[in-house]
């Protein structure tokens, strides 16, 4: 018997939208039918790729606005339209279906009868003039919209719209068992990216890793040296690739399920010089005052530049939220800045599109700092110079955008 396609989609989304979970983590936490897992996570994912575009078709076309559940439905049913190509008929049935199923029988005409009734040319022409049909139509919320016009011009629409351009693997060993598969050859050894990646017996081996290109060029413009701390290590996919080409790595995190991660991540990949530990790294502890040579501070922050791979930072993230994370940031690099020695380096980076989050830090840090200034910086994969760092953008980075600023102690 074929199962509903509606069916496990709508089990993971609702965690998402009802209940605040991460798309990643309510895929991990739900039962899906394994036949059709590539399916299901290529339908969650592009309802939150596109839930902006999606809720404006269901206001235009629902004379009332739905109740939670329905709304999930329709934005189900309108992606496997448009965005899928499925026959129109076949999505109808299976959403008419799924509404009986869930004991919402009484809503299954008015689920019918939208669907038949949608058409994408007549919600296209119904988009608001300006840029808030703008964001509509791409999705992206309407004030990170107004953002990447100001800093980004015409441009903006091409970053808002790239996408992943698939899973990013790096191998330590056996990397030619996979290589026949279809891929695309990054500008970094050992590092691939593959549009399916199924993982084996070869990941629990330590052969490969996943990593994404962002962390992997950031890793790149590290100097080789004796000592490093990784300030904001999980899951330590960083503390790992930096403990090749350094004497020994400390990797600090908060939450200890979080430094737990760490210790599995190394102990799989066979980095014996990995030395995690729990630490809030915006307070300095005198213990480690000038004890590194290389000091790496990936902080948190709004997450634009990895939208492709987490969606569902448009429904959470809010323009709010950048003033706690500006208090974050500087607090990180200024606590982690003691921690260099002199003659040290000190690296800046976010996964973030916008300058209040990157150079703008940085510059605020060198002019309370004095004893620091700006290092040059390159990567093999195609940047932005900035004032004092490099902007990777998703458009030219495989999808991911990401910033990183290298400092020297004088």
């Amino acid at each position: 018997m074929l199962s509903n396609p509606v069916y496990d989609p709508f089990q993971i989304l609702t965690k998402v939208y009802s209940e605040g979970e991460h798309l990643k983590q309510a895929i991990a936490d739900t039962y899906i039918e394994e036949l059709n897992r590539a399916r299901t996570v290529r339908i969650v994912y592009g309802v939150t790729e596109n839930d902006g575009y999606l809720s404006h078709c269901i206001r235009h076309f629902a004379p009332k606005a739905p109740k939670p559940a329905v709304r999930l439905i329709l934005k189900i049913s309108l992606y496997m339209l448009l965005y899928m190509d499925k026959k129109r008929y076949m999505v109808t049935d299976c959403a008419v279906e799924l509404c009986k199923k869930l004991g919402k029988g009484g809503v299954a005409g008015f689920v019918n009868a939208f669907l038949r009734r949608f058409d994408r040319a007549e919600a296209d022409r119904a988009l608001p003039a300006g840029e808030e049909g703008e964001a509509m139509a791409l999705s992206y919320p309407l004030y990170a919209w107004r953002k990447l016009k100001a800093e980004y011009g015409d441009r903006a629409a091409a970053i808002a719209s790239a996408r992943s351009a698939g899973v990013c693997v790096r191998f330590e060993r056996n990397e030619e068992k996979y290589l026949s598969l279809p891929h695309i050859d990054t500008p970094f050894a050992h590092t691939y990216i593959f549009p399916r990646f199924a993982r084996d017996e070869g990941y629990d081996a330590g052969d490969y890793t996943f990593q994404s290109v962002g962390s992997r060029a950031v890793c790149e413009t590290v100097e080789p040296c004796k000592e490093m701390l990784d300030a904001c290590a999980a899951p330590g996919g960083k503390s790992v690739l930096l403990a090749k080409k350094c004497g020994g790595v400390t990797a600090f995190e908060l939450h200890p399920h979080r430094v737990e991660l760490i210790r599995q991540y190394r102990e799989r990949m066979g980095a014996a010089n990995v030395f995690e530990r729990q630490k809030d790294s915006s307070v300095f502890d005198p213990a480690y005052a000038e004890k590194f040579d290389g000091v790496l501070c990936d902080v948190p922050c709004s997450g634009f530049g990895t939208l492709s791979e987490n969606p569902d930072i448009r429904l959470f993230r809010k323009e709010g939220d950048f003033a706690s994370l500006a208090a974050a940031q500087r607090g990180i690099l200024a606590a982690c800045a003691r921690y260099v020695r002199r003659g040290g380096r000190l690296y800046y980076a976010t996964c973030s599109v916008f300058a209040e989050e990157n150079d703008l830090v940085v510059g605020e840090f060198l002019a309370k700092n004095p004893d620091f200034s700006p290092v040059r910086a390159d990567s093999p994969l195609p940047y932005v110079r900035k004032k004092y760092g490099l902007q990777f953008l998703p458009d030219e980075a495989f999808g991911a955008g990401f910033y990183v600023a290298k400092l020297a102690r004088k």
